[in-house]
């Protein structure tokens, strides 16, 4: 009888049977970290973090990869996610800091004419720092300065703190850098917290929908939504978590539209490895 619950419990967990995240189709690529959907030309982009190549892959929404486009002169030192501007150009987040020790974090753009190239070149680079961090690393309980999650709004980004303390409760920081090339210290505008179970809880991308009213944060099997934020003013009491109903290893998040985000996670032995689709209206009916 345990046999069968056990055997059951995969099946839940890898099937298309789920009412809030719907199976799109399975990735090509096997650590897809970013994903961003380009409302100019409707088109979906990948990346892959540390140890994988300097590309971009454009997907179709079954998930099959497109195009490669290799940038010739940013390298992946720890590629996390991707975010994009109104008019089309593409950003790359290249501050993945797991150790909390870099001291070259960096932002890429990629001009929206270099996308429709075999092989394209980043136009301008913007390196900030965090002024808080003073050790490199700094101690177990102070490893704050990691981030895998941004968005561009208005002529900045926004990063979001990944927490790698040693006793973690949720808490993560929001920090502003302007987009401007050149090296910039990071505002941190925020403190807020996610929850208390890091596997569940720590975040690992971000987005914001076309309409710049409403921010997604997403973890392993959870998705956060963040509204009334003007003028930078990021309360806990207008951040509400909403359940996936799957776990896995979630890497990356954008809008589709205002009513419509993608997901991807990454392929593990068991499981992941998928574009997965979820409607918000699903998604608020979860919470």
């Amino acid at each position: 009888m345990k046999i069968v619950f056990y055997l059951l419990s995969l099946f839940l967990l890898s099937c298309n049977c789920n009412d809030v995240l719907q199976e799109k189709g399975k990735l090509e690529l096997k650590e897809a970290s970013g994903i961003e959907y380009i409302h100019e030309t409707g088109k979906l982009w990948v990346l892959e973090d540390s140890g994988n190549k300097n590309s971009l892959y454009s997907i179709d929404e079954n998930g099959k990869t497109e195009k490669k486009l290799k940038i010739t002169n940013a390298k992946n030192k720890d590629w996390e996610d991707l975010t994009s501007d109104k008019e089309g150009n593409i950003y790359i987040g290249d501050f993945g800091n797991n150790d909390n020790d870099r001291k070259d974090l960096a932002i890429y753009r990629v001009d929206k004419e270099e996308l429709e190239k075999k092989e394209a070149k980043s136009s301008y680079k913007v390196s900030f720092y965090y002024p808080e961090q003073n050790e490199f690393p700094p101690k177990r309980s102070k490893m704050l300065f990691d981030v895998e999650a941004f968005f561009e709004l208005n002529g900045n980004f926004y990063l979001f703190t990944k927490n790698r303390s040693a006793k973690f409760d949720g808490t993560f920081y929001v920090y502003k850098v302007p987009n401007k090339e050149g090296e910039h210290a990071a505002q941190r505008i925020a403190e807020l917290n996610s929850c208390k179970v890091y596997s569940k809880c720590a975040i690992t991308s971000a987005d914001i929908s076309p309409d710049g009213k409403t921010v997604a944060l997403l973890s392993s099997d959870k998705v956060w939504l963040i509204t009334d934020f003007e003028n930078d003013n990021f309360k806990q009491e207008n951040m509400t978590q909403y359940p996936l109903g799957h776990m896995s290893q979630k890497e990356g998040i954008c809008f589709k539209d205002k009513y419509t985000l993608y997901i991807v996670d990454e392929k593990d032995s068991k499981a992941g490895g998928y574009l997965y689709e979820v409607g918000l209206e699903r998604l608020l009916k979860s919470e």
